[in-house]
């Protein structure tokens, strides 16, 4: 026996609903007949919302959807300005906040202001001293940037906040660098005070580099520039970091051979290569450091040279297969018989297979300067 169930309430009826159309009529000429005009009918408006978002840009509904409409790519001269403008305000609103920070540092020094919560206005004005100096950056003032940063390295000293100080001193340097190298340098001092009272000698040495670069580049001070990396080997062989120390050393012979401070020079290229030519993947770098030395020694006595060129081939025996010590030799013989064109041509010959670097020729110009009649070029 069939069971019927009847309900009472009446079923309700769905409204007539105006019906979508599809044409290909309105597609423009440049689409693929695939692609279909959707026609939106009247009071329908969300129709187009449920269409993918391809039919919709290919539906000629730009009309109902301006933001899909093309637009312009061409530069507009404002744009310049508008970027004048947004520097303007950044350095505005890093003005304001300088004000505000020191508002709350000399709150904070205040009888009531130490009672009531003197250490939270100092922390925030660290934060409002950090938050200047980034937009001085965005807006290229180094200047200012350098110094804001400054202001909360300072405070974060006063809190016990050592490494924040630290860090703060080293973006104050770095800032600097662009604008004052003189002040980057004391800034990059002062972190570097930091970190070596709190044994942090390998981030100490890194910011000795730095400075030691700022000397060569910008203030173009030969002689700090060697002080700062011979510091920066110092700790970095403290640290047992032999690769990075031997990097610095190896700048700071090259820049004394440059200035003539030949003994120091051949200590240190002699050093560096006895500590690599042990090393499985750094013995082939001895050969060069063995050459250096060998220079040094040429520049200051032609005896001494013959001699360290023999010490060194029974050090290194890969020495005496080298194209360096094929030139030394040559040289050696040029200048015993004071030919400056042999010496010339034994260069030439090794320069057309290994091209010689600015210190190698300086070094091979002062050598030969030491024949007799020579002109004092190797053409």
């Amino acid at each position: 026996m069939a069971i019927t169930s009847h309900s009472s309430t009446p079923r309700r009826r769905r409204a007539p609903q105006t019906p979508l159309s599809f044409s290909t009529s309105a597609v423009p000429s440049s689409h693929p007949p695939s692609h279909l005009h959707f026609s939106v009918p009247a009071g329908c408006s969300f129709y187009p919302s449920v269409l993918p978002l391809r039919n919709r840009l290919h539906c000629g509904t730009s009309a109902c959807f301006p933001a899909l409409a093309p637009t312009s790519r061409s530069p507009s001269p404002a744009v310049h300005r508008t970027s004048t403008m947004d520097n303007t305000g950044k350095e505005k609103e890093a003005m304001q906040l300088m004000a505000e920070a020191d508002k709350k540092v000399k709150a904070s020094g205040s009888f009531l202001g130490g009672m009531f919560g003197g250490n939270h206005k100092v922390e925030d004005a660290c934060e409002m001293y950090a938050r200047a100096a980034n937009m001085f950056k965005m807006a290229k003032n180094w200047s200012a940037a350098g110094n804001a940063f400054c202001q909360a390295a300072r405070l974060h000293m006063q809190l016990q906040n050592k490494l924040d100080s630290a860090t703060s001193f080293v973006d104050a340097g770095n800032a600097y660098k662009k604008a004052d190298p003189q002040e980057a340098i004391n800034c990059l001092n002062q972190a570097i005070d930091i970190y070596t009272d709190m044994g942090r000698f390998t981030i100490a040495a890194k910011h000795h580099i730095t400075i030691a670069e700022v000397y060569e580049s910008e203030l173009v001070d030969i002689e700090k520039a060697i002080a700062h990396y011979e510091q920066a080997a110092d700790y970095y062989k403290g640290e047992e970091s032999n690769s990075s120390a031997n990097k610095c050393l190896l700048k700071v012979g090259h820049y004394s051979a440059q200035l003539e401070q030949y003994q120091k020079a051949i200590e240190i290229y002699e050093q560096v290569a006895m500590s690599t030519m042990d090393n499985p993947l750094l013995k082939y770098n001895a050969k060069e450091y063995f050459f250096k030395a060998s220079l040094c020694h040429f520049i200051v006595d032609e005896l001494n040279a013959k001699l360290a060129i023999e010490k060194y081939e029974e050090m290194f025996p890969a020495f005496s297969d080298s194209r360096e010590l094929k030139l030394l030799k040559k040289l050696l013989e040029a200048h015993e018989e004071q030919n400056s064109e042999a010496f010339t041509e034994a260069v030439k010959e090794y320069d057309s297979v290994s091209r010689l670097d600015q210190w190698l020729t300086t070094m091979l110009l002062r050598i030969k300067k030491t024949i007799q009649g020579d002109a004092g070029d190797l053409k």
